[in-house]
């Protein structure tokens, strides 16, 4: 907003500067040069009013832009943050599902090994 702003102010300046020189030049009577003046004037402002309406509509128009692609981030950000919540769940399940085989295992190899160590007492008996 600060560029367009330093763009008005300098079209209102520069067109004001140059009318005033172009009018002061002019062979006219005093009264006629102020009405001439005066027209400019307006004619200047009327331009500023349009271009600072034109810079305020864009700038609306863009801010509209970045909250609609924020409100699509957010939303594409929730899906992310679901998939994962998914896929954390799925992979703790899977780990628990593997700690229950690991220690179903670990559980048959020590009876295994404790049933072993039975027979051998039992052998050398």
């Amino acid at each position: 907003m600060s560029k367009n702003g330093d763009f008005i102010a300098g079209l209102v300046v520069g067109g004001l500067i140059g009318a005033v020189i172009g009018i002061l030049y002019a062979p006219r009577s005093g009264k006629e040069t102020r009405e001439e003046i005066g027209r400019k004037a307006d004619e200047l402002l009327s331009k500023a009013k349009e271009e600072y309406d034109h810079a305020v509509e864009k700038s609306r128009k863009a801010y509209e832009a970045t909250v609609e692609r924020l409100k699509k981030l957010e939303e594409t950000a929730k899906e992310k943050v679901e998939e994962v919540g998914d896929k954390v769940d799925e992979l703790a399940g899977r780990g628990k599902e593997t700690l229950q085989d690991g220690k179903s295992r670990l559980k048959k190899a020590v009876e295994a090994g404790v049933g072993a160590f039975r027979e051998e007492q039992n052998k050398t008996l």
